[in-house]
């Protein structure tokens, strides 16, 4: 009999927020990298998880984390800045909105 590795793992669900340290992991950036997309507007701590001042305490949800891989696969491999990041990602949602219409 062939033994199988098991996987585990998380199911993840809309309600799912993970801290700016796990954002960080997530994405394989700096704290400050991740701080300069909250201030271009890429991605923007929970409202609905107390938001406090201080970086270190923000919550984010899990959508942020394909939110900021595609904001930097745009900067990194296709030369966009984060600007131009923040417009294309908002084209993107709006689209995505329309095909669900």
């Amino acid at each position: 009999m062939a033994e199988f590795d098991t996987l585990r793992g998380q199911l993840i669900g809309d309600e799912t927020f993970i801290s700016l340290d796990e954002l960080c992991r997530h994405c394989t950036l700096e704290v400050e990298e991740v701080i300069v997309f909250v201030q271009e507007g890429i991605v923007d701590p929970s409202d609905e998880v107390v938001r406090p001042e201080r970086a270190d305490g923000w919550q984010f949800h899990i959508s942020c984390v394909r939110r900021i891989r595609t904001a930097v696969h745009l900067q990194r491999d296709l030369g966009v800045n984060l600007a131009g990041a923040a417009l294309a990602l908002e084209l993107l949602d709006r689209i995505a909105e329309l095909e669900t219409r």
